[in-house]
């Protein structure tokens, strides 16, 4: 799996001119999911996330997690994070997992950052989705689970 965290101050994201989902400050993730991940990487970067020490502390350093600080996720499944670019001008998707196996992983995803205690806000899986956010910093962090 790989991740694209995006801290925001606020973000929404729209599906046919309606606003589906919708944080304050957060973390928006882009997830994209190739074949062979499983729930064990859904369960590793949910907890790598909900960890993760990218908000400031009463010092000014990156010192608290977004559940000490406080904030929501607005997750948004995006296979053309799998996109592979290296022939040609045309980017192949081939990386990217099916619908069949995709879904359910992000699904669970959302869960497991759930268990850990976070609102989570989602998009449509699949589909055409217009993403707004005001990104906080800004701090913008990719999180692969095969480095785990």
């Amino acid at each position: 799996m790989r991740v694209v965290l995006q801290r925001s101050r606020e973000a929404s994201v729209t599906v046919e001119g309606k606003i589906i989902g919708q944080i304050n400050k957060g973390y928006v993730l882009l997830v994209g999911i190739t074949h062979d991940d499983t729930k064990s990487d859904a369960d590793y970067l949910a907890a790598k996330i909900a960890k993760t020490r990218i908000w400031e502390d009463d010092e000014g350093k990156m010192n608290l997690s977004i559940a000490q600080h406080g904030g929501a996720i607005l997750s948004i499944s995006q296979f053309t994070l799998y996109a592979d670019t290296k022939k040609g001008n045309r980017p192949s998707f081939t990386g990217a997992s099916r619908p069949e196996h995709a879904e359910p992983l992000w699904e669970y995803f959302n869960e497991a950052l759930r268990k850990e205690g976070l609102e989570v806000q989602t998009g449509i899986f699949g589909a055409m989705m217009d993403v707004e956010l005001i990104n906080d910093g800004p701090v913008t962090i990719i999180f692969d689970s095969p480095t785990k």
